[in-house]
């Protein structure tokens, strides 16, 4: 009985990485290793020749054309292929930012090659995979059928939380104390089951209530 492989491509700058990511790879049974590429712009390339793409490994930090504008123009021409963040570092902002422009997941490159296999599956049938490090049990909140009730000023919590700013600099923009903050957060870490910062956006971009 054939299995039917899933469509993968690697992107990511460093070749000794790539190459061996891809080298990985192809051991896999069920992924099928279409293309490597150094950059968007030979990603683009390339995707012209092999349009049934179905999941991309990114690398974030890339010359000519980065992770983030690539992950932009995917998602813009080709809503259906799934991309997967990969980054060296729990960068915060760059989590954020690569989700922002429309991965569904991140991943550790140091990740055993399991976890790896198993993130590759994860979002090929689910379009998410996010893992523990970065945004804890976020994946049982997604599956929550009801969304919580959140008042307006967690919402304007919510919002401050996908920028740049500190906990102290949100407080002074929402015009409340740094206390008062920490109450809007930890009342969404309750009702969200999130631990992270970085959950609470991961949460308000898929459910719409973070503007991008």
């Amino acid at each position: 009985m054939n299995i039917e492989k899933i469509a993968v491509a690697v992107v990511d700058d460093h070749t000794l990485f790539r190459s061996g990511l891809a080298s990985l790879i192809e051991e896999f049974d069920e992924i099928n290793l279409v293309f490597e590429a150094k950059n968007g712009i030979e990603f683009q390339e390339k995707l012209k020749k092999t349009p049934t793409l179905q999941v991309v490994l990114m690398d974030i930090n890339m010359p000519i054309m980065d992770g983030y504008s690539t992950t932009k123009w995917i998602k813009a021409n080709y809503p259906t292929i799934n991309v997967l963040a990969l980054s060296m570092f729990e960068d915060e902002k760059a989590i954020i930012g690569m989700l922002k422009a429309g991965a569904g997941g991140y991943l550790l490159k140091e990740s055993k090659p399991s976890e790896l296999l198993q993130a590759i599956h994860t979002i090929n049938e689910k379009g998410v995979y996010i893992n523990e490090l970065v945004s804890g049990r976020l994946l049982n909140a997604l599956k929550q059928e009801q969304q919580p009730i959140f008042s307006d000023r967690e919402l304007a919590f919510l919002q401050y939380c996908s920028t740049e700013l500190t906990y102290k600099e949100i407080a002074a923009e929402m015009n409340v104390s740094p206390r008062t903050v920490d109450n809007y957060r930890e009342s969404l870490f309750t009702k969200l089951n999130i631990k992270s910062r970085t959950g609470l956006v991961v949460y308000g971009i898929r459910n719409n209530l973070i503007a991008i």
